[in-house]
């Protein structure tokens, strides 16, 4: 059964609640009551049952809390490493970007610079490697409006770009995959598009980058629900409205990687990939064409 959109998410999901559910088994074991450990924490009772019941995340504090409230110790460093896992698994764009949009530029560079096959799967965006300065500023100008943060525009574009010198690096490895509907849909001015269809044109040139479009017509064994990021076979990146998620198990990785396959199967490239971007070049400059008269 393929995934649906909230796969990355009810993957966070599932591992709070085996957290909040080893919580819960050494409270019983110390014989406490979810009203007698509160008590004993000087917290509400709902915050116990949260907590084991995954509804909210713990900190620090509270593990070595619950630790000592429960003579646990034994289980202090397994359950640090497993909160500490679901922070890196999830990181929210407001935390994420308080350094402002640039910040964020200059921490993907530095991952770019420890990976080297990098494979994407793009449904609704151009790959921001992929991006012409022009669509890059159309992308962030919309994250600062929805997300409010950052105003770092124009610093945050040229990080962009200086990033993308990593195409040019003849020891990594690139494979794109783009659904139509990406290159159509209407996320930034006609002729700002334009421009980033010519880019993808001649992008798609470069020895160690494969360039796949899925054309509409094509029937697809797995429906494009979200896009996503492979990094190696060590990292998988999914983008939603409130967070990126980073998900590294290997069943998640596996997972990603047949679906990643499955798409790449089904994309054309080279002479036919080109044709399909010359066909909405064409479509689009025939819009604007009319819509001058």
């Amino acid at each position: 059964m393929p995934p649906n959109r909230t796969s990355g998410v009810s993957s966070l999901h599932e591992a709070r609640l085996a957290l909040g559910k080893r919580l819960r088994e050494l409270r019983r074991h110390a014989e406490l009551s979810g009203r007698q450990l509160a008590e004993s924490l000087a917290w509400p009772p709902s915050k116990v049952s949260k907590l084991e019941n995954g509804r909210q995340a713990p900190t620090d504090d509270d593990i070595k809390a619950w630790i000592r409230a429960t003579d646990s110790h034994d289980e202090m460093e397994g359950l640090l490493a497993s909160l500490h896992m679901l922070t890196v698994q999830h990181i929210e764009w407001q935390r994420q970007l308080r350094g402002g949009l640039r910040s964020h530029q200059t921490e993907l560079a530095a991952l770019d610079a420890k990976t080297r096959l990098f494979r994407a799967l793009e449904c609704t965006f151009i790959p921001g490697l992929l991006q012409t300065a022009e669509y890059a500023r159309a992308r962030f100008s919309q994250s600062v409006k929805v997300l409010k943060v950052g105003t770092d525009v124009d610093e945050a574009v040229q990080a962009r770009i200086r990033r993308q010198e990593i195409l040019y690096r003849t020891d990594k490895r690139f494979h794109f995959v783009l659904t139509e509907a990406a290159l159509r849909y209407r996320l930034c001015p006609p002729e700002v598009m334009l421009g980033q269809l010519d880019r993808l044109i001649a992008l798609s040139a470069l020895p160690n980058v494969k360039f796949g479009i899925i054309g509409f017509e094509t029937p697809y064994a797995v429906a494009p629900t979200h896009g996503f990021w492979l990094l190696d076979d060590e990292r998988v990146m999914v983008e939603i409205f409130s967070a990126e998620l980073n998900l590294a198990q290997p069943q998640e990785i596996e997972l990603y990687r047949a679906i990643f396959e499955s798409m790449a199967t089904a994309a054309s490239y080279g002479r036919q990939a080109r044709e399909i971007i010359k066909r909405i070049i064409e479509d689009l400059s025939a819009e604007m064409g009319s819509g001058s008269e």
